[in-house]
């Protein structure tokens, strides 16, 4: 077994505790410098993340996937993670278990790569309840606001029984199929009543992860109510483990006729809905945690045509990128502005603070999918290769909701330059938050534009084992 395989697992686990012990002996004036061991630890993964880029092979008795899918997921972790850590030093200033944030954020992004990487279904479950766990605890973080303690308890009831039904549904497939092992699992006989009922509670128990239907309930009360820098973190780096180790898991049945459709008729329920309730929305939070949802519901479309498109793969991997980089610019913009989030307090915006107006609206219609952003390509590769998969209705029902998401980005885009500003100038949280939202915001731009190209070199050889 190499060890060395892990290594960037192993970096997270070793920065994690760094941040932990530095934070035991500092004061809390200077907790702000657990940031440097966890920036540390995520600049170790990426790199030797990096030096493991073109291997495609099983390691850990099969229980662990070297390839373009886990190389992949934690590159986009491991940098989602690090923008949201770039957040927590101001905001948490005042908090005196401050330095212990970056401990369980490390830890929960591990969960997240452990779920991308899982070829066995008991790795899959411990991955998952790792992520759980600690994002519990960062989602009520605020323990002495309500909004902050109601998050944290819709998402720990709602993941106690997800969890509870991902668990059975791994007891039943291994009890039909006797073997919890993916390599044994691939093309093996799933047709029993029992197993088809054990795959379907899989995939309920990864939609909560997902932020999908019927696990989606908490993520506008997470994204309204968890920290700024912890509500970035848990609307994106969580979806990413998940929606990948969803795919891994149509990949090994596709003779199964019952889970396509099943995925493809989440997909439709998920976007709309997330779509309808962000319509109604007056804060801005919980607005962006609609939206999520409904951002789920569009990377279940490549997970519906897995091995149908050949694409699909790469479309999806490049979508859950563009979701990941858009979300963060609206959340590095919330953070600047010390987390206001009613829509009243983004009147005038541009008039005061140009350039997060800026910021936010290249995020949101980056979100829409419009060009030349790098939403654009994104969910113009979920399309097509939908179409290609032979699920045109899906594709349909995609444009159909994109098309309504625009209303409500249009209900806080027309506001900060059409509406008078407020009397007085908005404090702001700092240089770091600002800096991060323009140059996310630039990526957005930078990387529509480029995408062609990168595409076409960067995803040529992602497979699966």
């Amino acid at each position: 077994m190499p060890v060395a395989d892990l290594g960037p697992e192993i970096a997270l686990i070793a920065g994690a505790i760094a941040a932990l012990l530095l934070a035991m002996v500092l004061p809390q004036r200077r907790l702000g410098w657990c940031l440097t061991p966890a920036l540390a630890a995520l600049a170790v993964a990426a790199l030797w993340a990096f030096a493991q880029a073109g291997a495609a092979r099983l390691t850990f008795s099969g229980t662990w996937a070297l390839d373009g899918v886990t190389f992949w997921a934690r590159g986009m972790i491991v940098v989602a993670t690090a923008l949201c850590l770039t957040l927590a030093p101001r905001w948490f200033e005042a908090d005196r278990r401050h330095g212990e944030f970056y401990t369980m954020t490390l830890f929960s992004a591990l969960g997240a790569i452990a779920m991308a990487g899982a070829t066995d279904l008991l790795q899959l479950v411990m991955a998952v309840l790792l992520s759980s766990v600690t994002g519990y605890v960062l989602a009520a973080w605020h323990r002495d606001w309500a909004l902050s303690v109601e998050a944290g308890m819709k998402y720990f009831l709602i993941g106690a029984l997800a969890n509870a039904l991902l668990v059975i549904g791994v007891i039943l497939v291994m009890g039909m199929a006797g073997t919890s092992d993916y390599a044994a699992l691939k093309g093996a006989e799933v047709s029993s009543p029992l197993a088809l009922t054990g795959l379907a509670l899989i995939v309920s128990g990864l939609a909560f992860k997902l932020g999908a239907v019927p696990g989606h309930a908490w993520m506008p009360d997470v994204a309204e109510g968890a920290p700024v820098p912890a509500a970035a973190f848990l609307t994106v780096v969580p979806k990413i483990g998940a929606a990948l180790a969803l795919y891994r898991l149509v990949h090994l049945f596709p003779e199964t006729d019952m889970l396509r459709p099943l995925i493809a008729a989440l997909s439709v329920l998920t976007m709309t809905l997330g779509n309808l309730a962000a319509l109604w929305q007056k804060d801005v939070r919980r607005l962006i945690g609609w939206s999520s949802v409904s951002q789920s519901g569009y990377a279940l479309m490549a997970v519906a045509v897995a091995d149908l498109a050949p694409r699909a793969l790469p479309s999806l991997i490049w979508f859950l990128a563009a979701y990941a980089l858009a979300n963060l610019t609206a959340f590095a913009v919330i953070a600047h502005l010390r987390g206001r989030t009613a829509l009243a307090d983004y009147a005038g915006l541009a008039r005061t603070q140009p350039a997060m107006a800026a910021a936010l609206i290249v995020a949101f219609l980056s979100l829409v999918g419009i060009p030349p952003l790098i939403g654009f390509v994104g969910k113009l590769g979920l399309f097509l290769v939908t179409i290609d998969g032979g699920y045109a209705w899906l594709a349909l029902a995609a444009v159909l909701n994109t098309v309504a998401s625009l209303f409500y980005y249009a209900r806080v885009i027309a506001p900060m330059y059409f509406a008078a500003p407020p009397d007085a100038r908005p404090a702001t949280l700092g240089r770091a938050s600002g800096a991060m939202a323009v140059l996310c915001a630039i990526a957005l731009i930078g990387l529509g534009i480029l995408s062609g190209p990168f595409l076409a070199q960067a995803f040529g050889g992602i497979v699966l084992p």
